[in-house]
């Protein structure tokens, strides 16, 4: 399957519009973390998000992804709804960072976003955030088939486009 690269640049605001929507539509997302020992490792957990793209998660510090974190902030996630069907226009978004474990104000955006999360649920648990430096986004339906379109985060914490990389049939 032959990667294209496009030099069309794509508006900003497109581009986190797409991102917001993305975020939105699963409440799920799959965090990848490394090991001590160089390895992948990938855990799944209900998160929130900020406007500047700051995605917040909860978790027992003594988790191995916790401790990962700990250990080395590299972190990305990926967020997508899993009822999507092979064949149909696909979508999602993954995000490329550093985490760490948070303080306290990352709570409140939490609760907003699960309404059936009461403060101090879960005691043990604590808030972890991932600083997205990138976001990776596919949404066929909004930016065609088989497009990827990368963005980095600015100092300002916005979007800025860096690439686009479209994916063609080799038939």
């Amino acid at each position: 399957m032959p990667i294209e690269r496009s030099n069309r640049p794509i508006a900003a605001t497109r581009i986190t519009k797409t991102a917001r929507r993305l975020l939105d539509a699963s409440t799920l997302c799959s965090i990848a973390t490394v090991t001590p020992d160089g390895r992948a490792h990938i855990n799944t957990a209900y998160f929130a998000w900020s406007p500047e793209f700051d995605v917040v998660w909860m978790s027992a510090p003594r988790a191995k992804h916790s401790q990962n974190i700990r250990a080395n902030g590299s972190a990305a996630i990926a967020v997508y709804d899993s009822r999507q069907s092979w064949g149909d226009s696909d979508r999602g978004v993954q995000l490329f960072g550093r985490a760490r474990e948070g303080a306290d104000d990352l709570e409140q955006l939490y609760a907003t976003r699960f309404e059936r999360y009461r403060p101090g649920d879960l005691a043990d648990y604590r808030f972890y955030v991932l600083r997205p430096q990138r976001l990776k986004l596919f949404d066929e339906a909004e930016l065609g088939a088989g497009v990827f379109v990368t963005a980095r985060v600015s100092r300002d914490r916005r979007l800025v486009w860096e690439r686009t990389e479209i994916y063609r049939s080799a038939a």
